[in-house]
């Protein structure tokens, strides 16, 4: 498996010199990648439908617990079945459909990438590794999404998909690593084992809450759903591979897979069908109020990803069988229709549904898929569709809590599907409500067989669901509910029940939703005022709040003061260490003999050092010369230095007396080239604020440094740097052993900070100004 995400990023980053190479042959290989994994996937049909699970392990950073852990079960392989089946229909569709683009390489490398982690998720055994492939997805469909860059439309699309589903990635990277702290351990295999003591955790409900919000900002659920409709701002098969295959699938995927370990408890469940039937129906809502093919679509699939989650929430075995089906259901639909409207929009330049009329005559292999997929998603006999939406209607019905509810919002989002599939595969083809729309061109066969041959394998599996289908979904729910419970016997008629009422209900009222499809483009008008107020404008709100408030963050942090950059930190140090004897009761630990014997002890050198630092302190804020104040500065410099040679410490004052050397002579050899000094304490105000400050420091670190004193640390580093600094490294000097062999590669990197410094210093040195200006 592993062979596989390294062929799939092999090529992906092929792709922009496979372009110069081919030209438009890049097809070729570009749809073989996916062909190939396809097949590669097939050859574990057999162990894994016969209850195997293939694991794959490799190394990567091993003494944190993160490998690279792969394994195929029903439900990876389900995945991995859908990634790669699409991902070769699509490759082959963009081909086309941006035939000519001169960016074709890129754009190739980014959906490869997209294609490759969406394996990776689906594959990985590791929750961390799986995250890794996680925020992939998240960058590659920026990427997809900004692909067309020139336009401001695209560019804020991607900017808003990328802040949502990076934002609930934060989220997710979070519950993960608490959810390893709980299991103590990073396999999900591992972890799947331990339900019961990841149920009884304290950390359970935090980290159900991160995991739920990962997913629901990935699979675009209520309140979060916003990214999506926007996100059509990318190319076509981007919308039609992000809707029915990869992205949006993998919230769903991660709840499903995570159902066994994290699943079962009250607030598991009801959240997720709260959350999910709620998305159902506000997705379904606004998609008949659209106009344009993409944005119904889009809309759809928020109301389908919400059924799909409901389905999770309820959590029940046929519940999660059901969910499988009517995912697979969703995605052959969705993805031809996507591909549809890409390609009516392709031949006629439009893509909105009131300009489109008596199309299916002209493009009769379209409309013919067309036809095929709307009745795939109306729910029709003998579509694989119609099995999907039976079993969706059972799965809530039969729910054991809050069944009447759930069941009305799902009927209500099948009668938009109905409404919309009418819409999509009857009025834009054949409804005779206009002049016939003019086509510009005839589509190419890449640009309808995809979709046909997509509507085809939906009649297919409707057809013959027993034998196509129904041993890969029952080992992909073997892998959420066990052997045992999976059974799944799928059939196209059930006879006469409740649930045959319910799609027939769901048929009647979707023909009446059809028939009044003005009523509901006109809606957004009269619903003005509540959209100003949804998650959309909520968005934008949060994101203008930012922006302002970082401007003014940087406007009085980062204002270009050096004084007020030490001043923030001098604070911020004082406010912690402060804080910290607060919380800890440490105000009155110290004694008053620990003060009398600390001041005591000041050798008589010692006071000599402050009387010559104090009044050089106080005579470099008053000076105007620069000269004066560097020199005045190196004598404080030096003071410390011999500071550290009272206390036993030459390195550190060999240090500060190169340091202090340094310093003084860089400063007088570009001194001349230095603007005119200004006083450095402007006011009285001012004198005061920062004498409070420096006193305030001082105070602080006095005290601390007396309350050391009297309670002295007891660590065992000392006793170790003491023992081993001989045995080890031969080295006499603890703090020279301590740099240059047990922190060596910290000194080195200290070291090589400061060569660039000074290779820095020495170009600057080098510029030759024109009369007048300063550096």
């Amino acid at each position: 498996m592993l062979i596989a995400i390294l062929a799939g990023l092999l090529v992906a980053f092929a792709a922009p010199q496979l372009y110069r190479l081919l030209g438009k042959m890049i097809m070729v290989p570009m749809v073989l990648l996916p062909l190939a994994l396809f097949v590669y996937f097939c050859t574990f049909l057999a162990p894994v439908l016969n209850g195997q699970t293939v694991v794959q392990e490799f190394r990567w950073i091993s003494s944190l617990g993160v490998n690279l852990l792969f394994q195929l079960d029903g439900l990876s392989l389900f995945f991995s079945l859908l990634i790669t089946s699409f991902g070769t229909l699509i490759m082959a569709y963009a081909a086309s459909y941006l035939k000519g683009d001169a960016l074709l390489g890129r754009f190739y490398l980014y959906l490869t990438l997209f294609m490759t982690a969406m394996l990776g998720v689906v594959l990985s055994a590791n929750i961390l590794c799986l995250l890794v492939f996680w925020e992939v997805t998240s960058i590659s469909s920026y990427l997809l999404i900004s692909y067309k860059h020139k336009y401001e439309v695209a560019r804020a699309s991607a900017l808003q998909a990328l802040l949502i589903t990076n934002g609930g990635g934060l989220c997710l990277m979070a519950g993960l690593i608490l959810l390893g702290t709980a299991g103590d351990t990073y396999s999900i295999v591992e972890l799947q084992q331990m339900h019961s003591v990841l149920a009884d955790h304290h950390l359970y409900v935090p980290i159900v809450l991160l995991v739920m919000l990962g997913a629901f900002t990935k699979s675009a659920q209520f309140p979060f759903h916003v990214w999506l409709p926007n996100a059509m701002a990318a190319p076509t098969p981007v919308s039609a591979y992000l809707h029915s295959a990869t992205m949006v699938k993998a919230g769903v995927y991660l709840l499903a897979r995570f159902t066994p370990m994290l699943g079962g408890s009250d607030l598991w469940n009801y959240t997720i069908m709260a959350v999910g039937a709620v998305t159902a129906v506000v997705g379904a809502f606004l998609a008949l109020q659209q106009l344009d093919l993409k944005a119904i679509l889009a809309y759809t699939t928020i109301s389908a990803l919400g059924s799909l989650i409901t389905l999770i929430g309820i959590g029940s075995p046929f519940a999660l069988q059901a969910m499988l089906v009517f995912l697979l259901a969703h995605a052959l639909y969705k993805g031809a229709l996507f591909m549809i409207a890409g390609t009516v929009d392709h031949a006629t330049g439009t893509r909105d549904t009131t300009k489109l009329h008596l199309l299916g005559r002209r493009m009769p292999m379209l409309s013919a898929a067309a036809v095929l997929s709307a009745l795939s998603m109306a729910g029709i006999l003998p579509f694989f569709g119609f099995i999907g939406k039976e079993l969706l209607y059972e799965g809530t019905y039969e729910a054991p809590a809050y069944a009447i509810p759930l069941t009305i919002c799902i009927v209500f989002s099948g009668v938009a599907f109905v409404a919309v599939a009418i819409r999509l595969g009857f009025g834009i083809f054949f409804r005779k409500s206009g002049e016939p729309t003019t086509i510009a061109h005839q589509p190419e066969t890449a640009l309808w067989l995809p979709p046909l041959l997509l509507s085809l394998i939906g009649l297919l599996f409707g057809l013959l669901p027993g034998t196509s289908v129904t041993p890969l979904l029952n080992a992909a729910a073997a892998a959420l509910i066990g052997a045992q419970q999976a059974g799944l016997d799928l059939a196209l008629w059930h006879g006469f029940n409740t649930i045959l009422m319910l799609t027939l209900l769901t048929i009647a009222l979707g023909i009446a939703a059809y028939t009044f499809t003005n009523v509901f483009t006109t809606w957004p008008v009269h619903l003005e005022r509540l959209y100003k107020i949804g998650p959309g404008q909520l968005y934008y709100g949060l994101k203008k709040a930012a922006s302002v408030g970082a401007v003014a963050l940087i406007r009085n942090v980062q204002n270009g003061s050096l004084r007020s950059y030490v001043a923030i930190i001098i604070l911020t140090f004082v406010v912690f260490v402060v804080a910290a004897i607060w919380q800890e009761a440490l105000f009155s630990v110290v004694s008053s003999q620990t003060w009398l014997t600390a001041f005591g002890d000041i050798e008589l050198n010692e006071y000599l050092l402050i009387l010559l630092m104090l009044p050089a302190t106080i005579f470099v804020s008053t000076t105007r010369s620069r000269l004066i104040a560097i020199t005045t500065m190196s004598l404080v410099g030096y003071a410390i230095a011999l500071a550290y040679i009272f206390f036993g410490a030459p390195d550190l004052a060999a240090t500060q007396f190169l340091i202090e050397t340094l310093t003084a002579v860089l400063f007088v050899l570009v001194l001349h080239k230095l603007p005119k000094l200004s006083p450095m304490v402007k006011s009285p105000k001012i004198n005061l604020k920062y004498i409070s400050l420096s006193v305030l420091f001082g105070a602080t670190m006095s005290y601390v440094m007396v309350m050391v004193r009297q309670f002295p640390l007891d660590s065992e580093l000392k006793a170790y740097y003491g023992a081993a600094s001989w045995l080890e490294a031969k080295g006499r000097n603890i703090v020279n052993v301590i740099l240059v062999d047990f922190r060596a590669f910290d000194t080195l990197g200290e070291i090589t900070v400061l060569a660039v410094a000074v290779i820095g210093i020495f170009s600057l040195l080098q510029l030759y100004p024109e009369k007048g200006d300063q550096l």
